[in-house]
């Protein structure tokens, strides 16, 4: 029975204060989880861990040490996504998948920042005057958006605001928590069928099961 949930996420830098402020992003992000588990008295942690080697091999030790709780791997996808998560990650960085099903393993798409262009509004919100909309991709399927033209879209449409061209520690944790998650999760239509959708729903059946079996 799952006691604990623990979510190994890939980013942050490799300061302490950096990889903080990404936890409280996804930690707002994924508040709705956060709450149902705590409902259901089952622990919740996130982890930061860097790098994305760093993150997989933190993962892989969690699995030993942590053996009553549920581990999840959650990474960029850094490309399109074709295949089911350890297949994808066998390919792109020749990861072994450990004695785990494919429930352990979430993809968030080629870069975190995709899912900042699921909600234009927020963009808005954040940047303010001199925001440039019009730079913005306008695929709705931002798991197919590409990493060069995503971070270079954000550039061109921060850079004229008053808190300058967007960086990755400066803003991503801030805006984690202000982007819509029901615009994320509808972001996509094609594989597995929405990545961000699958971790939610995911993370709910696993939190559900084990409130029934306490009941």
């Amino acid at each position: 029975m799952v006691k604990e949930i623990r979510i190994y996420i890939e980013g942050g830098g490799d300061g302490r204060n950096t990889r903080g402020l990404l936890r409280e992003g996804f930690n707002k992000f994924l508040q709705e989880l956060n709450q149902l588990a705590r409902s259901r008295k089952i622990k919740w942690n996130i982890i930061i861990c860097d790098s994305r080697n760093n993150t997989f091999s933190q993962f892989k030790s969690a699995l030993k040490e942590h053996p009553d709780a549920f581990n999840v791997l959650l990474v960029d996808a850094e490309a399109s996504v074709k295949k089911a998560p350890w297949q994808h990650l066998k390919e792109r960085d020749n990861w072994n998948k450990p004695e785990v099903d494919d429930t352990c393993c979430h993809l968030m798409v080629q870069m975190m920042e995709a899912w900042f262009i699921a909600d234009i509004e927020a963009l808005k919100r954040f940047y303010g005057q001199g925001f440039k909309e019009n730079a913005i991709p306008k695929n709705l399927n931002v798991e197919k958006i590409n990493k060069t033209e995503i971070y270079s879209a954000l550039q061109k449409a921060t850079k004229e605001t008053s808190k300058g061209e967007y960086g990755k520690i400066q803003h991503g944790a801030r805006l984690l928590e202000q982007i819509s998650v029901a615009k994320v999760r509808a972001a996509s239509l094609f594989y597995c069928d929405r990545l961000c959708d699958r971790l939610f729903t995911t993370l709910t059946v696993k939190i559900d099961e084990a409130s029934d079996r306490t009941e």
